[in-house]
């Protein structure tokens, strides 16, 4: 039961001044610290990757992360720094943080996050719940103790979600949230997946279905192969803050 009187005018209007502070969420969570971007890498690790596709793509993001462009283009933001972790994904219950958030600032912090994923042995799962990851992630990304200008969650994979709920409900919150899910495809080579979602549909799929968020994107690979330069490509737009909604970048090319 309300007792109408156990707040007085003063205190009343305090209150309501202090939960309007509160809403427009202007400070950084105490003790969080602030950087330019978090980044959450969220690999497909299904059934429908092989294992040579699984080490190429690993092999992808060792080579990307500690690349000195993608350093060069963390130390031009303004404070210089970004949040990254790792995790793989496969079915809805199976969502693995394989390197956990780590402030990348120079290449030495690259070098750090590199050989620490590089040590680990590479998952390997059923079904695809692309639902699952988001929602994992998102998760992962609020309890982070960082406090980012953006936030982002990088899916990548080579078929369509299959377990989990709706994905377009996963796709919803994250977006309420204010984080932006970006999408990396990977077509045309994986005998499983070929077999079920041609690689035109995928990419339709991934830009119909899976990014969105503000500066919403993605980079196609047109096989495992092409990794290496697409996770390349995507980072360096991320991390510029370059990126437009809906917009779709092939991985062929140089860096």
């Amino acid at each position: 039961m309300m007792h109408r009187s156990s707040r007085s005018p003063a205190r009343l209007v305090a209150a309501i001044c202090a939960a309007a502070l509160l809403s427009l969420g202007t400070a950084a969570p105490s003790g969080a610290t602030e950087v330019d971007l978090e980044i959450l890498l969220a690999v497909d690790i299904s059934d429908s990757v092989q294992p040579d596709e699984a080490q190429l793509q690993r092999d992808g993001y060792l080579a990307a992360i500690a690349s000195q462009q993608i350093i060069d283009a963390i130390q031009q933001g303004e404070l210089g720094r970004i949040a990254l972790a790792y995790m793989e994904w496969a079915d809805a219950h199976n969502q693995r943080v394989v390197v956990d958030w780590t402030v990348i600032a120079d290449a030495d912090d690259a070098r750090g996050f590199v050989d620490l994923l590089a040590e680990q042995p590479i998952g390997s799962g059923f079904h695809t719940s692309i639902s699952a990851a988001i929602d994992v992630g998102v998760g992962l990304i609020e309890d982070n103790g960082f406090e980012g200008k953006r936030r982002i969650i990088d899916i990548s994979g080579d078929g369509r979600s299959n377990k989990g709920r709706p994905l377009a409900d996963a796709r919803a919150d994250a977006i309420a949230r204010g984080i932006t899910i970006n999408g990396l495809p990977v077509s045309g080579y994986s005998r499983l997946a070929r077999s079920r979602v041609p690689p035109e549909y995928l990419e339709e799929y991934y830009r119909d279905e899976v990014i969105g968020g503000p500066g919403a994107f993605m980079v196609v690979a047109e096989n495992f192969e092409d990794f290496v330069t697409a996770i390349h490509r995507k980072l360096l737009k991320e991390i510029a803050d370059a990126g437009d909604e809906g917009d779709t970048l092939a991985g062929a090319g140089g860096f």
